[in-house]
């Protein structure tokens, strides 16, 4: 009686199963539920039924679509460990590994399912690492070539015989058919996978092997689907790589902004809109560097070991170099040797490079970074405003096609010309403190600084105030207070103190300042430039200067730390750096340096500005973060 029952219910269901999908599984599986209760518990019975619904389990399997998922993966390799008596590794609660996880499996679990997977495809005579794929297409080359193929149409003439290969980022198995999306630099494409057009020994392989995160090459040639999906429609399928970790889940992504900034391979991988922050950056790059060579400028390389930092007001790196038994330091600006080259008969010259400064990390500042720096003989800084302008809006024509721009919700039009504004006139305008009237009475300078920020301590540090030793000094504290933030369209900040300018000339009409500016966009310096200074004995006065306050600075933090104990005094001494004179450079000026105008842009902050990035990290590839 089981026997006539079993195939009264089950035989219809294997017949049909073929054109059936995942919810006819779960009637199926019900339906063997309701025979089991009408079978005896006679051994004989249980058994026909067993091998019975085994039957259709394995051919229901081929029915319906695998869109395998790294949570299947994982529970199919939990399963195993548990049937062989092995313990699973779970994550810790409310952790995350970038992986698609649940309670049940981890990313060890598949990562192990992976390497075993690689060994038995060694042991089958095929290696998993692949040499090399000869390549006829890109997938952005396809999808443009074919972009007027209509849709259930296939182009299977010898010029349509294609190879392409990338990582496969989604994969969907239906019994004797499989599609794949294919991902390469340029774009996705569908691998369209027949069993009947791909050897057997293949398509199994792709069934049981392949996995998302694998690079696979594939040949074939194209067709568009009924959907009207661009596809390769494959001939030949190969694992180029097999990938051991999976790929975070897809709805979720790698949503951990460290790990995304630790792994910024996954983050590219899962966020093409990362990948193309950095395209874009290149794009830059190259467009900043051919306008240059255009204009005649050489590009040179100057040293990133130093004898002496400088070219700037910044704390360095410091190394040391064992076989010369002397410290060195990580370069602060290239300043100082590219001038030497304009001394050395060199008229225009630039270098795009990495600088290093020992300070803060925050959304806008990295320790490394990289600069341009631009000297022109025979120029001003009139001149440098001129070329800034063109620059940015060349790289902003070559990454947005536009000179209009949304950064951060906020409208930034790069339109010609740019406004122009010297920081005296900026600091009244906002304050209504017009700091040329005070001379050199810092007193009351100090008292009308301080007045205008009474009621405002909480908002303001004052002690940048207190200690500002010079009227120069106090007005350029009061515009990074309060005015920087206001330049939100792009402004020429012009005619800044001497004080806060050792390498400028001085103003060829008004005393105690230089002809100098910085370009701000957004409330953010991008660009710094001056009449370069060119007198030896005036520049070595004012670095003189500089390093008598830098040390009297320094003199005056040690004892204030003694006042505070011994924590704070340790605190001091890790602060305090020493700043020397670059003696080689006064004397390069004294053979003599043709009147020379320079200017340095940021360009991360430039990248940051022209693809709307919120964060210097954004635009770094490989920023530098706290130790884990």
């Amino acid at each position: 009686m089981a026997s006539s029952v079993v195939r009264a219910y089950l035989l219809p269901l294997i017949l049909t199963h073929a054109a059936v999908g995942r919810n006819v599984k779960l009637e199926m599986m019900s339906r063997v539920s309701h025979v089991s209760r009408l079978v005896s518990n006679k051994c004989q019975r249980r058994r026909s039924f067993t091998q019975a619904a085994a039957v259709i389990r394995c051919q229901a399997a081929n029915s319906v679509p695998q869109v395998q998922s790294e949570k299947e993966e994982a529970s199919a390799s939990s399963s195993r460990s548990s049937s062989q008596g092995g313990g699973r590794r779970r994550l810790p609660k409310g952790s995350s590994d970038g992986s698609s996880t649940d309670g049940t499996s981890s990313r060890e679990d598949i990562r192990t399912l992976r390497i075993k997977k690689v060994e038995d495809m060694r042991t089958g005579g095929y290696e998993p690492y692949g040499y090399t794929w000869e390549r006829t297409d890109t997938a952005q080359e396809l999808q443009s070539k074919y972009v007027d193929l209509a849709s259930a149409t296939e182009a299977n003439e010898e010029k349509d015989h294609v190879s392409v290969a990338g990582r496969i980022m989604a994969r969907r198995v239906f019994g004797k058919l499989a599609f794949l999306t294919l991902r390469d630099d340029s774009g996705p494409i569908q691998l369209y996978c027949e069993k009947a057009r791909i050897k057997d020994a293949a398509f199994d392989q792709l069934k049981t092997s392949l996995d998302v995160g694998d690079f696979v090459g594939a040949k074939g040639t194209i067709k568009r689907t009924e959907k009207g999906e661009l596809s390769v429609l494959v001939e030949e399928l190969a694992i180029l790589t097999k990938s051991l970790l999976p790929l975070p889940d897809k709805w979720h992504g790698l949503t951990d902004i460290e790990k995304r900034y630790r792994q910024r391979y996954v983050d590219m991988i899962m966020n093409p809109d990362v990948a193309e922050v950095f395209r874009s950056r290149a794009r830059i790059t190259s467009e900043i560097r051919r306008h240059m060579d255009n204009l005649g400028f050489l590009e040179i390389e100057t040293p990133v070991l130093q004898g002496e930092a400088g070219g700037a007001d910044a704390r360095p790196f410091v190394t040391h170099h064992n076989a010369l038994d002397r410290n060195l330091y990580l370069r602060i600006a290239t300043e100082l040797h590219l001038k030497r080259m304009v001394v050395g008969g060199f008229e225009r010259v630039y270098e795009i490079g990495r600088i290093f400064r020992n300070e803060g990390i925050s959304t806008r500042h990295n320790p490394e970074f990289t600069s341009i720096e631009l000297y022109q003989a025979y120029a001003d800084y009139r001149d440098m405003m001129n070329l800034v302008e063109d620059l940015v809006t060349r790289c902003s024509l070559a990454v947005n096609g536009s000179l209009c721009l949304e950064y951060q919700e906020t409208e930034i039009s790069l339109e010609r010309p740019w406004r122009r504004a010297s920081m005296h006139s900026l600091v009244a305008e906002v304050t209504g403190i017009d700091f040329a009237t005070f001379g050199s009475d810092i007193v009351a300078a100090k008292a009308a600084t301080l007045e205008y920020f009474k009621g405002q301590i909480e908002r303001h540090d004052t002690a940048a105030i207190h200690k500002s030793p010079s009227i120069g000094h106090l007005l350029n504290e009061v515009f990074e207070m309060v005015v920087e933030k206001t330049l939100i369209q792009p402004t020429f900040v012009m005619d800044y103190p001497v004080e806060i300018s050792p390498l400028a000339k001085p103003h060829r009409s008004q005393a105690g300042l230089v002809e100098r500016f910085e370009l701000f966009v957004y409330g953010r310096e991008m660009a710094n430039a001056f009449s370069e200074l060119t007198d030896p004995i005036e520049q070595r006065a004012r670095f003189e200067a500089q390093v008598r306050v830098h040390n009297a600075t320094m003199q005056a933090a040690a004892e204030m730390a003694k006042l505070k104990g011994d924590t704070a005094v340790v605190t001091a001494a890790k602060d305090a750096y020493e700043v020397g004179m670059d003696e080689d450079f006064i004397t390069a000026l004294e053979y003599g340096m043709p009147p020379t105008a320079g200017m340095g842009i940021g360009i991360d902050r430039l990248v940051m500005l022209l693809t709307n990035s919120p964060s210097i990290r954004d635009v770094i590839a490989f920023p530098v973060l706290k130790s884990q």
